[in-house]
């Protein structure tokens, strides 16, 4: 299993995205779409406003300050091209990074107290995961092959849940994901329970994952 958070700034794995101090929303943006082959669009951005970071969506409040879309057609904005990101986001440098679902990944969103839990069971159970994101609403993002959104319902009820009993949810298409390292407002910044590298390049299917993330999430209500 990949490293947590907890040991996560000194992590040298060769071909890894991770978080890195310094690093513009820019270059980040530009790396997931060069190194991961994964789409991109620009969202919300924080603006300063009589000394507190605003949404630029202008609603006091906002529950995603600086982390979701700012127009209706936002799927159509989101690129793979290198080329393309780098040119948006040279446009607006501070605007949030958001990854669509749907497309080269699906994600599994469950409570983060939940999400730790499963994380600890899988390590047990030996599973490889691909990358999971910690947002600063609490939440945590397992990333896994698309498709995910249309099998779950029926993954959770054969183990005899229903997705109405646990807080969890399947991201698909028209769904997405906030990445690292966008911020929501003064709450922080988004991160990686587990990091995007070489190894977990190849995602897992969500039908490996459902049982100790219900299982979570069912302890967790």
């Amino acid at each position: 299993m990949e490293e947590t958070i907890a040991g996560a700034e000194n992590s040298q794995i060769a071909g890894q995205i991770p978080q890195q101090r310094g690093e513009s929303l820019l270059e980040t943006a530009v790396r997931y779409a060069e190194e991961r082959h994964w789409d991109v669009f620009p969202g919300a951005w924080l603006e300063p406003v009589d000394g507190m970071q605003r949404c630029s969506c202008g609603e006091a409040s906002c529950p995603a300050p600086g982390a979701h879309p700012t127009r209706p057609d936002w799927a159509t904005q989101a690129t793979g091209s290198a080329t393309v990101a780098r040119r948006m986001w040279q446009k607006q440098p501070t605007a949030s990074i958001l990854l669509p679902t749907g497309r080269t990944f699906d994600a599994l969103s469950v409570p983060e107290s939940a999400g730790f839990l499963a994380l600890a069971r899988m390590e047990r159970m030996e599973l490889t995961l691909g990358p999971v994101t910690l947002a600063p609403d609490r939440r945590m993002q397992f990333f896994v092959l698309p498709g995910a959104s249309v099998k779950v319902p029926e993954l959770v009820r054969k183990l005899g849940w229903t997705l109405s009993s646990l807080d969890l949810m399947a991201l698909g298409e028209g769904s997405y994901v906030a990445a690292p390292p966008t911020r929501f407002g003064s709450r922080g910044a988004v991160q990686w329970a587990r990091r995007p590298t070489p190894a977990n390049r190849w995602l897992p299917d969500a039908e490996e994952l459902i049982s100790p993330l219900a299982y979570a999430c069912g302890r967790d209500r």
